[in-house]
């Protein structure tokens, strides 16, 4: 048995073990429970007794003996969920102790958790319980909601799920592509929340992130062919690799033009260029594709000043045609003003006031502060600091804008 930790083990194992049950007794809710007690028990007794020679098949085991202790307690049910519990053999499940699963289900886990039927939220703690193998409590933490919140969320996932009528299979082959766009989606939304937490006293979250980026992997590995599963991939890498110059040591903000790219992981912007190139070259053109193209952009530039910031602009234009959301929109004007200057920015900038989405966000008045203090109007742009910073629910953006705000315009 290779020597891991238990915990990097459970997470690859979870999904493993959820599969090879739901696969066989087809109800999501009461397996996913019977997981989630198999991996409480792992974590209880393997640092105590060790890590079993077949950990997986222990887990399908223990899972398996408390699915069936659930089906017993059901009454009404009791007959026939018994009868099927006991009537499946063991072996089908567990495989031989030192052979890799002989399938994985991953995909369908993930596709299962993002179904339709499931709201946002929903869709993004189910997958991490479930594909990620993180506990309620972790969840919870990561979002900053109590326990009991984030356990009600999952559990209405699991009922959403079950009312849809929804089986353990993958969706018919017109239906995969929309199916894997909503998978993406949220995993997605978990690396940015990882990358950039929209609130609490930390900037980032980085168990969060890792587990978008390893299930962005398992995603890539299913769909090798797909060219925006391959640039979510690539993005998520050239973005996380920017990670280590964020924050100092104190966990202050550093922009991205005040970092030192020597701390700026290589071996993350190596991986995500190979994947960049083989995203653009793999077929039409998407979002994630370019958001990508955009990163690698920013990775292979020595300095701000350096940057090929008209290419960066070309590829936000292009962007837009795809994804034209006032975040964007947002974006593009810090290239404009790279190229065309802060005024013409500006100009753009005040146009995308009219979007109500946008005109009350904090990242609205920071764009707004950054493009006038290029411009040299330091009480305009402290004044739209201080704007963004009453907005934020960050304490670690507050801090930085907060303290922009007092270099540019002292108090008196």
């Amino acid at each position: 048995m290779p020597s891991r930790p238990a915990e990097d083990l459970l997470r690859d194992l979870a999904p493993q073990v959820l599969g090879a049950l739901v696969r066989r007794y087809g109800q999501f809710e009461a397996c996913e429970d019977a997981v989630q007690e198999a991996l409480a028990a792992a974590v209880a007794q393997w640092p105590k007794e060790g890590i079993p020679e077949n950990p997986r098949g222990w887990l399908v085991t223990v899972a398996g003996r408390r699915l069936l202790d659930a089906f017993r307690a059901e009454n009404a049910r009791r007959a026939r969920e018994n009868a099927l519990a006991v009537a499946t053999p063991q072996s089908e499940l567990l495989g031989a102790a030192d052979s890799p699963p002989e399938r994985d289900d991953s995909l369908t886990l993930l596709l299962l958790c993002c179904h339709p039927a499931v709201s946002m939220q929903s869709r993004i703690a189910l997958t991490l319980r479930a594909v990620g193998g993180l506990t309620t409590a972790q969840i919870a933490a990561a979002f900053l909601v109590p326990e009991a919140t984030m356990a009600q969320r999952i559990s209405r996932a699991k009922q959403a799920i079950r009312a849809s009528g929804a089986s353990f299979a993958l969706p018919a082959e017109a239906e995969l592509p929309e199916r894997v766009r909503a998978v993406s989606r949220v995993l997605y939304l978990v690396f940015n929340e990882g990358y950039t937490s929209s609130s609490g006293s930390e900037l980032t979250a980085p168990p969060l992130a890792d587990e978008a980026i390893r299930l962005t992997r398992l995603l890539h590995a299913a769909r090798p062919g797909d060219p925006e599963t391959t640039g979510l991939l690539a993005l998520m890498l050239l973005t996380d690799a920017r990670r280590p110059a964020r924050t100092t040591a104190d966990g202050d903000l550093v922009p991205l033009g005040e970092q030192d790219r020597a701390l700026w992981d290589s071996r993350l912007i190596a991986d995500g260029l190979a994947l960049v190139g083989e995203a653009l070259s793999g077929g039409p053109l998407g979002p994630y594709q370019l958001q990508a193209a955009i990163a690698a952009v920013h990775c292979e530039s020595p300095s701000v000043a350096e940057t090929d910031w008209p290419q960066i602009l070309g590829l936000y234009d292009l962007l837009l045609r795809f994804d034209p959301s006032p975040v964007v929109s947002l974006n593009r004007t810090v290239a404009l003003a790279m190229v065309r200057g802060p005024s013409v920015a500006l100009e753009t900038l005040a146009a995308l006031a009219e979007d109500r989405r946008l005109a009350d966000h904090h990242r609205y008045h920071a764009t707004r502060a950054h493009l006038l203090e290029l411009l040299g109007d330091a009480p305009a742009a402290a004044a739209a600091y201080l704007q963004a910073a009453h907005r934020t629910r960050s304490h670690t953006e507050h801090r930085h804008l907060s303290s922009r705000a007092t270099h540019l315009h002292p108090p008196e």
